[in-house]
């Protein structure tokens, strides 16, 4: 499946103003889109979406196919044909052709809708990551530059911090749940005191 440009505003980050202050502004750039689908989260999503669709894209082959088997008829004997076959061969391909050109476009409509639930759901946790992986390597900002709104004309490879996020979302991903706290054991009970003998009864 490949994945329409969709932009992720979410994963632009910029760290308080008083962090910038103290220090030397540092910028990293991320390919946000390629680091979520490169992880191993985003392709398994990937690929259980290809999985929901290919039904639908079968379909789309078939009725291409057939448009195809038509024109190419067409083609070969449309000049032998008496003119209402021809026509009627003609007509067929035009609403043939119409109705594929609609299934195309709900396909691909679908296709983006289900691409850009799959890239929100992934973007949540990767969010944390970029946001742990800045503070503690000292960024300042971070920028997306797989978002085309991103004004960002020229990046040195060594600012490049994608493959980083990558490694460190699926470390953090595989990484197994901190295990519940035991509860505290219970206080040992206090010894129980002596009893006290009873006094003697004095004989008269």
């Amino acid at each position: 499946m490949k994945l329409q440009s969709i932009a992720l505003p979410a994963l632009v980050l910029i760290l308080s103003g008083a962090a910038v202050a103290q220090t030397a502004t540092k910028v990293g750039v991320i390919q946000a889109q390629s680091a979520l689908i490169s992880t191993k989260d985003g392709q398994k999503a990937v690929a259980e979406l290809d999985t929901r669709l290919a039904p639908r894209k079968k379909d789309l082959e078939r009725k291409q196919a057939e448009i195809k088997d038509l024109q190419d008829k067409l083609q070969r004997g449309g000049n032998a044909m008496a003119e209402p076959a021809r026509n009627d061969l003609m007509r067929s391909i035009d609403l043939k052709t119409k109705s594929f050109n609609r299934d195309m476009e709900d396909a691909q409509a679908e296709s983006q809708q289900e691409q850009r639930k799959l890239l929100d759901d992934l973007s949540q946790k990767m969010m944390a990551v970029i946001d742990k992986y800045a503070q503690s390597n000292g960024y300042s900002l971070i920028l997306d530059v797989s978002n085309p709104n991103t004004p960002v004309l020229y990046a040195a490879n060594a600012v490049d911090i994608t493959k980083e996020i990558i490694d460190l979302y699926d470390k953090s991903a595989s990484s197994p749940a901190a295990a519940p706290a035991k509860p505290a054991a219970a206080p040992p009970k206090p010894a129980m005191p002596p009893a006290t003998p009873p006094a003697a009864k004095k004989q008269p």
